[in-house]
């Protein structure tokens, strides 16, 4: 497998964690977004969308978007399970998922931040108010569903041992360092960050253990 990525970016971070839990290691590709890389003829060819990651399979399919590449990864290599065994387990372990894939990551993504930058002229501040808001509305939430789990282990999202949830939220945690953003008020995300600082996938898929970070 080869894995088109950015040491920076977060969905290529949670897309590493992931593979990192199930044993898999690609090749490691780096596409440098500040050098708009993702937008060379060479990377559209394997994703026109332009953005990473990209995972391109040994027969040379080519899989894109994390959350598809992360649910193909379950189905493929079901153990060890990133999702719990019941239907309702699973779809509160993706609905907190879902808080950081779906209402904090897309709005904060570099392509906005550009925009922002570009067109509406935002000053690093602005931005960074910017980020901040997002991401505050939703680690409020999580760090709520986290309090009201009381049969979760206090190192991870969901039971004990890291889930999809994790995935998706230690990146984003990540994040918010960069923005500047206070993670005291949110003890729970912290604890959960700790802990899994300590776990080898996760530090192993961290932004700064990548060849391209610099």
């Amino acid at each position: 497998m080869k894995l088109y990525n950015f040491f920076r970016s977060g969905t290529s971070h949670r897309l590493r964690i992931a593979l990192n839990l199930k044993g898999i290691s690609p090749e490691y590709i780096a596409v440098d977004l500040r050098k708009e890389a993702h937008l060379l003829p060479e990377f559209k060819a394997v994703n026109p969308q332009g953005l990473v990651p990209a995972l391109v399979l040994d027969d040379e399919q080519v899989l894109i978007q994390s959350p598809a590449i992360i649910e193909w990864l379950e189905e493929r290599y079901p153990s060890p399970a990133l999702l719990p065994a019941s239907p309702e387990a699973r779809a509160h372990v993706r609905a907190l998922a879902a808080i950081v894939g779906c209402d904090i990551h897309p709005i904060n993504n570099r392509r906005i931040l550009e925009t922002l930058r570009l067109q509406f002229g935002c000053d690093t501040e602005a931005i960074n108010a910017w980020c901040g808001t997002w991401i505050a509305a939703g680690f409020d939430a999580l760090e709520a569903l986290l309090a009201a789990d009381t049969a979760r282990a206090p190192g991870v999202c969901y039971g004990q041992t890291p889930t999809i949830a994790d995935v998706y939220l230690i990146p984003q945690v990540e994040s918010a360092r960069r923005f500047k953003v206070d993670l005291s008020r949110w003890p729970l995300i912290s604890a959960i960050d700790a802990a899994l600082a300590e776990h080898p996938a996760f530090v192993q898929a961290s932004p700064f253990k990548q060849p391209d970070a610099s």
